[in-house]
């Protein structure tokens, strides 16, 4: 009579095994618990809303709160983070929302004209011209939230 004798090993890879199965299971399970609930849907629907409201444009970087024109401090802190984001959007290869956060930068800039001048030198073509064709817009949005917070500022005073 032979005795068999089961490697620790092999009882390792057995316990590994049935904790992977497991777990795997246990994702399953509360996958489809998840998915099988009414409101799955809507919360998804009102998830991505949310999100898409946080940015600019639509794209994926973060909302850009213009600040108050008459407040230069903030407006500088507006600018370098305006920069910043657009540097970080683009290197990532979110080219859209990159020249979006530049052209405000742009759009606020005491010499945005030597601003340009740099940008042109160190952004690819099709981004600066990208970039060309949005100041239009972004000035459009500056000028508008200026307004408004004037509006509101004069409504502050009565």
């Amino acid at each position: 009579m032979m005795n068999y004798l089961v490697p620790k090993s092999s009882f390792g890879l057995a316990a590994a095994g049935a904790s992977v199965a497991c777990f795997v299971g246990y994702c399953i399970y509360f996958d489809h618990k998840r998915r099988s609930d009414p409101q799955f849907k809507q919360k998804l629907i009102e998830k991505r809303r949310k999100a898409k409201k946080t940015t600019v444009g639509g794209g994926s970087g973060p909302t850009s709160e213009i600040p108050d024109l008459r407040d230069t401090e903030s407006m500088q802190r507006f600018f370098l983070q305006e920069v910043q984001l657009g540097e970080e959007l683009l290197a990532t290869g979110d080219i859209e929302s990159g020249v979006e956060h530049l052209s405000n930068a742009v759009a606020v800039c005491g010499q945005a004209q030597q601003l340009l001048q740099v940008l042109q030198q160190t952004l690819p073509p099709q981004v600066f011209q990208l970039l060309i064709q949005r100041l239009p817009m972004a000035g459009q949005r500056i000028a508008s939230s200026s307004a408004a917070g004037k509006m509101m500022a004069d409504d502050d005073l009565e």
